[in-house]
């Protein structure tokens, strides 16, 4: 990270906009998103200022054991000072470590070319949603195709020949994105992860499982299994000749590492007693990216991703040693991004990963003793959501 976007003086060159606190993006007049090259068939701006978020920062009437982040007014001012506008060409050492505010498709012919070791893409689903001020409307299937295939047309030129890409879907969108991404890419695999919440149907399934598919530039890219094996308990342990076959006993139990397949069940999505919820729609959980991260990229490998939100990946990144910068339209996220970014300086551990491997979900007595064992920072279930 920049060695002064955590200060409490931090400031740039661009003045104090204290107008982000009533206008999207940066204080930008409406009539602006008008002709944004995203296109006002897609994002459409809401009414300013935004009561929502003049709610959540009043911080009134919380429960003490809401540990949602948001930002205070003054807040907001001070953090979007550390963020980043860009109006020219930069080089990559311009940008490591940055959080960039505005429009994707506006920044994209400012950045470098072959950059990115990692990009992590998840942008809008194709569904109608309210993030913060910006409405992303639902679109037809060839629209929203043809707006992705722009999407991966901007951001093959910024792609290491090595990379790779996971991109995020929904299981409506997901048939939309992968003829773009079989194309254009070497398709490796669907992950298909259980969100664990969903809202029920009374003549339908509940759809609780999004998809992120794997995709390399070429057929040269890195991919370390033994950084994301899972940590099960062993309820039938089977010996040969009196030892353990492919398990190990432990105090607490028996324990076996296993080979990570393309469908996830240890996630939790973030939740109000969890240091790392957000007001976001759409967030991720930090273990799926750290998942992400782990397996496809290096120490000081830099990862990148173009649709921020409230900064799951930068966040990530940061915990794990590698490089990052990402991009957002709208402020507030940045603001979060930024704030979570600095606490990950003193609080890094990842909620459900520990001790070098992923554990079950509900698992965190044992992960618990496990970090003590190891002399790491508890970060099991337990301690994150107490």
């Amino acid at each position: 990270m920049s060695p002064d976007a955590c200060s409490d003086t931090a400031t740039s060159a661009r003045p104090t906009d204290t107008s982000i606190l009533t206008t999207p993006s940066w204080g930008k007049p409406l009539s602006a998103w008008q002709s944004q090259s995203c296109g006002n068939y897609i994002v459409t701006p809401t009414t300013h200022p935004n009561p929502a978020m003049v709610a959540r920062n009043s911080m009134s009437g919380r429960s003490p054991r809401n540990r949602t982040l948001t930002c205070t007014p003054k807040e907001l001012v001070e953090l979007s000072e550390t963020v980043l506008r860009i109006e020219k060409a930069v080089d990559r050492q311009d940008i490591d470590f940055q959080l960039i505010g505005g429009d994707f498709f506006e920044i994209a012919a400012y950045l470098p070319n072959q950059f990115v070791d990692l990009l992590i893409l998840d942008p809008p689903y194709n569904l109608t949603k309210n993030y913060n001020g910006n409405l992303f409307r639902r679109l037809d299937k060839d629209s929203y195709t043809a707006w992705f295939q722009r999407v991966i047309e901007l951001l093959i030129p910024m792609m290491k020949p090595s990379a790779t890409v996971y991109v995020c879907a929904d299981w409506r969108t997901s048939t939309l994105v992968l003829p773009v991404l079989e194309e254009r890419f070497f398709v490796r695999n669907r992950i298909t992860w259980e969100r664990e919440k969903g809202r029920g149907a009374k003549r339908n399934w509940k759809n609780n499982t999004e998809d992120i598919w794997f995709c390399t530039n070429s057929k040269d890219y890195h991919f370390d299994v033994d950084a994301v094996k899972l940590k099960r308990k062993v309820l039938a342990p089977y010996r040969v000749k009196g030892e353990p076959k492919d398990w190990q006993q432990e105090v607490d139990g028996n324990y076996r590492l296993t080979h990570p397949s393309n469908i996830w069940t240890d996630l939790t999505v973030p939740f109000w007693s969890m240091p790392e919820n957000t007001p976001h729609p759409a967030q991720k959980p930090e273990k799926l990216f750290a998942k992400l991260v782990l397996a496809s990229s290096k120490e000081n490998d830099f990862v990148f991703d173009p649709f921020l939100g409230s900064g799951t990946s930068a966040v990530v990144a940061e915990k794990l040693g590698r490089k990052w910068c990402g991009v957002d339209i709208n402020s507030e996220y940045l603001c979060w991004a930024r704030k979570r970014i600095c606490a990950a300086r003193n609080a890094p551990g990842i909620q459900g990963y520990g001790a070098g491997v992923f554990w079950e979900r509900n698992s965190f007595p044992q992960q618990r003793k496990a970090s003590i064992v190891e002399g790491q920072e508890d970060t099991s279930q337990g301690a994150l959501f107490k």
